[in-house]
């Protein structure tokens, strides 16, 4: 295992800037995933610790040991790409055995290391076929392979499984964890699906625009969004922000008036804040709660323009004024609306997020109070 330190990272084509001043470090053994809209700068950040991209200004370390100048086969590495990139002519053994083979590594050591690596991903009874007789599951797993046998100190991950189906997507989420577990490995996973950060990660990076967000576990980045991006892209369906004035604020409670003129309490340290400021209220759709008749307090009337019902749960998009997008909010699967229908929505002072007008957020308390519990 090894541990990965970037320092003051930058990535540019040109005048163009890429990464901007990451600073970052990958523990020994961890399960890290980088996620970010297109464009966010994960996939650069993952291919300069490949050494596929070399890094115009900061120190890159793998264990200890600076590798900015060193190539990637040195590095103590191996990647796996959205494409899977497996030989068509030759069977599962050799796609897996090559790399070995032309590292002249003993034959009989390379079918130790070819089945040893088959028999973790339950490849084993499909290695004298080739790549067109696969699935695309299974196509995944013999690329997974052929990284292992290498034994690198670090695995990196490119949208592994963007080219598969949504249910094989949630499969090979349980591949990925139990490999994990099994290998011990550092690993370091490049998605776009914030699904399979919340779900695989140890620790999550959130990249805008080259530059890190917030670094945190996935709870952490739930309960405790530094800003209005990592609040909106963590979470599914995203949070709803609504445009608020403050009436009152102190260290323990916020007043805020929204264009509705509906008064809301949030739980948040408003130390800061002070009568009149513009800031944006967030609320997630599963922390709405349907309000008690003639109930006053935090409550917003809203208008259903569409029903999503799920099963499990229903969905409700509604017109309310001050929202950058439609409101939604989740309810039980057994709630039946119409459109048009009016709904009276509740949302407790202690799941309100609050933001002043540069996007940073006023710390929750209840967020704090959950943690020392448990």
């Amino acid at each position: 295992m090894a541990h990965v330190q970037l320092v003051k990272v930058q990535k540019a084509f040109g005048d163009i800037q890429i990464l901007r001043d990451i600073d970052l470090e990958i523990r020994d053994g961890e399960f890290m995933v980088f996620v970010g809209p297109s464009g966010s700068g994960k996939s650069t950040l993952l291919r300069t610790i490949a050494g596929l991209e070399d890094i115009t200004g900061g120190t890159l370390s793998i264990g200890g040991k600076v590798v900015n100048d060193i190539p990637p086969a040195e590095r103590g590495i191996a990647m796996v790409f959205q494409s899977y990139a497996l030989y068509p002519h030759m069977n599962l053994y050799d796609n897996m055995a090559f790399g070995l083979k032309i590292a002249k590594v003993d034959k009989d050591e390379i079918h130790r290391l070819v089945h040893q690596a088959a028999k973790i991903l339950n490849i084993d009874h499909l290695l004298d076929r080739k790549p067109k007789a696969l699935s695309g599951g299974q196509r995944q797993r013999v690329a997974i392979g052929r990284a292992i046998v290498r034994k690198p100190e670090v695995f990196l991950f490119d949208e592994p499984l963007s080219n598969l189906d949504a249910a094989l997507r949630v499969r090979m989420r349980y591949e990925f964890a139990k490999l994990h577990e099994d290998l011990k490995t550092t690993m370091i996973y490049v998605t776009h699906d914030q699904v399979e950060a919340m779900t695989l990660a140890d620790r999550i990076v959130v990249l805008a625009a080259g530059r890190i967000e917030q670094v945190g576990s996935p709870l952490e980045l739930y309960e405790h969004p530094d800003n209005l991006f990592v609040a909106g892209f963590i979470g599914s369906p995203k949070m709803n922000f609504l445009a608020a004035t403050v009436v009152s604020a102190d260290a323990h409670n916020a007043l805020v008036q929204l264009e509705t003129g509906a008064q809301i309490h949030c739980d948040v340290d408003a130390a800061r804040a002070k009568a009149g400021d513009k800031v944006t209220l967030g609320i997630r759709p599963e922390h709405f709660e349907a309000a008690a008749a003639g109930q006053a307090g935090n409550v917003i009337a809203t208008s259903v323009t569409f029903v999503e019902s799920l099963g499990s749960t229903t969905h409700a998009y509604c017109d309310y004024p001050g929202v950058a997008e439609t409101l939604v909010c989740e309810l039980d699967g057994a709630t039946r609306l119409k459109n048009g229908a009016a709904l009276a929505l509740a949302i407790p002072a202690a799941r309100a997020y609050l933001f002043d007008a540069d996007g940073q957020a006023f710390r929750r308390h209840v967020a704090e109070a959950q943690q020392e519990a448990a």
